[in-house]
């Protein structure tokens, strides 16, 4: 199966690349299966239903949130009748949507998608990530229950990446990290047959501080103060993220390879 996952889109131009891109990737690369991060999509915190229906739209099978799932506040009744956006897994257990689904992919296949939030450097402790992931993975088996399992590790800490990269190592196809929008350069296949890569990077502007127009962010480090609300940078994205092909017997990485399309950033593609 032949698997992409695009890292947190941030505001309009994140927006905009995913729209004009996406569907023509679809095409060219022969995708099975598309998960895109968009808990920044919206002005860069949070994810409207609007929105959501443009990434799907787009060619999105699936959308990930984080963090930020409800800072808008219309996803709280969205994500209840838009089976195709998940929360992480580990969010408050009142929370409306779900944090794990199987999808159906191209000729009947299921994939399974899943998104645990980490806990270091978080601004508030959510439940254990291991265990909440262990409990899912063990309820639906790569190459029995689903040809293919894909596991978004929302997190700061790529230590903690990392570890979750190796605890589900043999039981996902692809483990891979979202949230600090930098892409980062280790994507590889794990011992057991998991494609993995610390951060997926962001679809946006990275001529920025994470996606925010520089001024105020830099306002803010050198004087301790801030003065007006982050705004997203507007110029044009790079759509980055990954991509991975899987053996549908076993679920497990064949090939996995870096993306990063448009932008500033040095080209990356399979």
């Amino acid at each position: 199966m032949r698997l992409l996952f695009l890292g947190d889109v941030m505001g309009r131009s994140g927006r905009a690349a995913i729209r004009e891109r996406l569907p023509r990737l679809r095409e060219d690369w022969g995708l099975d299966f598309v998960v895109v991060n968009g808990e920044n999509a919206t002005n860069g915190v949070g994810l409207s239903g609007e929105h959501a229906k443009l990434l799907l739209e787009a060619g999105a099978d699936c959308v990930t949130l984080g963090d930020h799932a409800f800072d808008q506040k219309d996803m709280l009744q969205f994500i209840e009748t838009e089976p195709r956006v998940i929360r992480p897994v580990n969010y408050a257990k009142t929370a409306p949507g779900k944090g794990a689904r199987v999808f159906e992919a191209t000729r009947g296949r299921k994939v399974l998608v899943a998104q645990v939030l980490g806990q270091v450097f978080m601004k508030r402790a959510f439940d254990d990530p291991f265990s909440q992931i262990e409990t899912v993975l063990k309820a639906h088996p790569l190459g029995g229950a689903v040809q293919a399992a894909i596991v978004d590790v929302h997190c700061e800490a790529t230590s903690e990446k990392m570890a979750m990269g190796h605890w589900c190592d043999g039981r996902a196809s692809l483990v891979v990290g979202t949230h600090t929008h930098v892409p980062t350069g280790d994507a590889q296949i794990l011992p057991k047959g998991t494609a993995y890569q610390s951060d997926a990077g962001m679809c946006g502007d990275y001529l920025s501080v994470i996606g925010m127009d520089p001024a105020e962010p830099m306002r803010r480090f050198v004087t301790g103060m801030g003065k007006t609300r982050f705004t997203p940078a507007l110029g044009e994205a790079t759509l980055s993220g990954v991509y991975v092909e899987s053996d549908d017997r076993t679920g497990r990485a064949t090939r996995v390879e870096m993306v990063r399309l448009g932008g500033r950033l040095l080209q990356s593609a399979p």
